[in-house]
C-alpha cells in the first residue's frame, strides 16, 4: 500500500527547501524575495494582467496580491495603469527597471533549479514528475470545486465541529 503520509511529507519538505534555497540566492544577489520574483516573472511572461489575474495565477487572495504589487510599485519595479477594457480595474506592467531586475533574477532562478533538480534527475523524470503533480493538482481543484458547490468547503483554520 502506498505511504501517502510519507509522500505528503516529502512533497512539503521539498517545497520548503526549494523555496528557501531559491529565495536565499535571490535575496543575496538581488535583494529580492521569491514572492516578488514570482510576480515580476509573471509580468514578464504575461504583460498587463489585472490584480485578480495575478491572484488567480498563484492561488492567493486579491488583498495579498495587491500588497505585493504595492511594494513592487513603491520600489519602481512595476506600475498600475488603467485597464483599457474595463475602467473599473487596472493592469500591472513592468517598468524598465523591473524588466532589467527580473531578467537577471531569472538567470539565478533557472540556475538554482538546474542545481537542485536538473542535475539530479533526468529530463524524462522531470516530465513524468511534472505530469503526475499536474494530475494531482487538477484532481484537488476538482475536489475543492465539488465541495464548494455542495456547500461542504472546510473553513480555513478549523478542524471540524465538535459535537456537544
Amino acid at each position: 500500500m502506498a505511504d501517502l503520509k510519507r509522500l505528503y511529507r516529502e512533497l512539503v519538505s521539498l517545497e520548503i527547501e526549494l523555496w528557501s534555497g531559491i529565495e536565499g540566492r535571490l535575496r543575496a544577489e538581488y535583494d529580492l524575495p521569491l514572492t516578488s520574483f514570482e510576480v515580476l516573472h509573471l509580468l514578464l511572461r504575461r504583460p498587463g494582467p489585472r490584480i485578480q489575474d495575478i491572484a488567480e495565477e498563484f492561488s492567493i487572495t486579491v488583498g495579498g496580491t495587491s500588497k505585493v504589487v504595492d511594494r513592487l510599485e513603491a520600489a519602481g519595479l512595476c506600475v498600475r495603469r488603467a485597464n483599457p477594457d474595463d475602467r473599473r480595474s487596472s493592469v500591472v506592467e513592468l517598468t524598465p527597471e523591473g524588466r532589467k531586475l527580473v531578467a537577471g533574477a531569472l538567470e539565478v532562478f533557472e540556475d538554482e533549479l538546474e542545481l537542485r533538480i536538473g542535475s539530479v534527475i533526468s529530463d524524462q523524470s522531470v516530465r513524468e514528475v511534472t505530469a503526475v503533480l499536474g494530475t494531482l493538482r487538477v484532481a484537488g481543484q476538482a475536489l475543492d470545486t465539488e465541495r464548494k458547490a455542495a456547500g461542504k468547503t472546510p473553513v480555513p483554520g478549523t478542524r471540524g465541529t465538535k459535537q456537544p
